[in-house]
């Protein structure tokens, strides 16, 4: 997907309806308030042997990086919000709200921008060391813990 098509992706979030019940299916959640969904990704490290791991994570994050400076240049200098802190919060039993929860398992941080009432969320998750990079984009009206 092109920049243009991870923007147009987003737009469409933002106007979807947030379902009452969370949701999980194809690498994309959605619950109350909120919609994550993968917009890119590297190849599985497995189909490979794991050969072009450093490329995948240069690629990745180039995509990133284009998709972080479109919307900049739409919604103003994104907040960076480290996710660690957030992550031992929940290991220590602490009831971390979704998509916060989700993202802190998944990412050590992720760009935020203010759109009106909402947050646009942009990251790069792998949940597994052989596991492909996903370029992930959200929205989400509830506020980061």
């Amino acid at each position: 997907m092109t920049t243009a098509e991870h923007l147009d992706t987003i737009d469409r979030l933002r106007v979807r309806e947030f379902p009452t019940e969370p949701v999980w299916s194809g690498g994309q959640s959605s619950g109350p308030g909120y919609h994550l969904v993968p917009v890119g990704r590297t190849a599985d490290f497995w189909e490979d042997g794991g050969a072009g791991r450093a490329e995948a994570a240069d690629q990745i994050n180039a995509e990133y990086g284009a998709l972080a400076q479109a919307l900049s240049d739409r919604w103003g200098a994104p907040q960076v919000f480290s996710l660690g802190t957030l992550r031992e919060r929940g290991f220590d039993g602490e009831e971390i709200p979704e998509p916060w929860d989700e993202l802190s398992n998944s990412t050590d941080h992720v760009h935020l921008w203010r759109a009106g009432e909402q947050w646009l969320v942009a990251y790069v998750a792998r949940w597994d060391e052989g596991d492909p990079y996903l370029l992930m984009a959200g929205v989400t009206v509830i506020d980061p813990p």
